[in-house]
C-alpha cells in the first residue's frame, strides 16, 4: 500500500505558507542532497554520501524525505525501520534557514511516516560534543539512552 509520501499527497499537506514543501526524494536530487550534507557539515571520508543514497533507494525509499523551496533541496530526513526500531540519519538544513522550524518539520513528518508503519521508537546518532544538536532533538522530546553505541563497517566506502 503506498504512503502519503509516495502518492504526493504527504508533499501538498506538508506545503505551508513559508514555500517549502515535503515530499519523498528522487534520483535528480542525488548531487543537491550530497551538496547539501556536504555544506551542513554531516559527511565523513569514510562515508560516501552518493553510495548513502544508493543504497537508501534500494530500502524503504518512501522513508527519505526532501525539503523543496524555489525547485531548491534545502533540507532531508533519512528515517529507515526494521520492524523493532527506527533510525533518523542525514537530518539537513541549509544553514540559511536553520532555526526556522524546518528541522521540526521534517522530523515530524519522519515521525509520522514511522508512526503509520507502527514504529514505537526512533533512535538517532549525534556525535559527542555537539551541544547544539542535542538541544534541538531535546526540544523535540528526545532522551538520551542509556546505551553505547557499536559498528562495525562491512563494506569500505
Amino acid at each position: 500500500m503506498p504512503t502519503s509520501a509516495d502518492t504526493g499527497t504527504a508533499a501538498a499537506t506538508a506545503a505551508g505558507t513559508d514555500g517549502i514543501r515535503l515530499r519523498a526524494f528522487r534520483e535528480p536530487d542525488t548531487e543537491a542532497v550530497v551538496a547539501l550534507w556536504m555544506e551542513c557539515g554531516l559527511t565523513r571520508a569514510w562515508n560516501d554520501p552518493r553510495k548513502d543514497v544508493a543504497r537508501k533507494l534500494g530500502v524503504q525509499r518512501d522513508l527519505f524525505l526532501v525539503a523543496e523551496a524555489d525547485g531548491r533541496v534545502v533540507g532531508t530526513a533519512m528515517a529507515g525501520y526494521d520492524g523493532h526500531r527506527a533510525w533518523v540519519n542525514y537530518l539537513a538544513v541549509a544553514p540559511a534557514l536553520q532555526g526556522h522550524g524546518l528541522g521540526r518539520r521534517l522530523m515530524a513528518e519522519a515521525e509520522r511516516l514511522l508512526l503509520e508503519r507502527g514504529c514505537p521508537k526512533v533512535n538517532l546518532q549525534i556525535r559527542e560534543g555537539n551541544e547544539p544538536v542535542m538541544e534541538f532533538y531535546r526540544a523535540l522530546g528526545y532522551e538520551r539512552d542509556a546505551a553505547v553505541s557499536f559498528g562495525k563497517r562491512l563494506i569500505a566506502d
